[in-house]
């Protein structure tokens, strides 16, 4: 998909209808959308160790911001997956993420010297870390994704209006005579 994701229908209608497409259609929308169940189930048997513990992670903070849906299960299973094994991609990195490649003669096939390149862990680790960030925006485990979810109250501004009026008035700057 090209461009900008689209912003939940809840923020459209709480930030109102820019390209007025009439009064109901942002309500008709959102009726029409299916409803998930609530509720994400234990963590698959396969996830052991460091997805598991991570697995819990982030359960916990989608039920802090109500966005714990059970058809979400998989993508937070690819994202634990994924976790787990850039972190695992990042230990072998901690000697070096450069490794030595021998070089040899095409004609007589002595080693003729060494080469540096990358460890083949820096292509996983840095595929993985895209794939849990691609993942946890998907999920709202990201800063701009939660931005995006937020829904602001309408203010009304009649609040803000009886906070300004019940104010003592500041008193008036004494002018000097000169």
């Amino acid at each position: 998909m090209r461009g900008r994701k689209p912003k939940p229908i809840k923020r459209q209608i709480a930030e109102g209808d820019p390209r007025d497409r009439g009064k109901h259609v942002l309500d008709q929308r959102l009726a029409k959308l299916p409803k998930a169940m609530r509720g994400l189930p234990e963590p698959p048997s396969h996830l052991t160790g460091l997805a598991r513990e991570q697995w819990f992670i982030w359960k916990r903070e989608l039920e802090l911001m109500q966005q714990d849906y059970s058809a979400d299960a998989v993508i937070l299973e690819g994202a634990c997956i994924n976790y787990a094994r850039a972190i695992e991609a990042d230990e072998i990195l901690k000697d070096g993420c450069e490794v030595e490649e021998p070089l040899f003669d095409r004609t007589t096939g002595d080693r003729i010297g060494t080469r540096l390149k990358n460890h083949p862990a820096v292509a996983r680790s840095n595929a993985c870390w895209r794939n849990v960030q691609a993942l946890c925006g998907d999920l709202g485990l990201s800063l701009v994704s939660r931005q995006r979810l937020s829904i602001e109250t309408g203010d009304t501004g009649q609040e803000d209006l009886l906070t300004l009026l019940l104010k003592p008035r500041p008193p008036k700057p004494s002018e000097s005579v000169n």
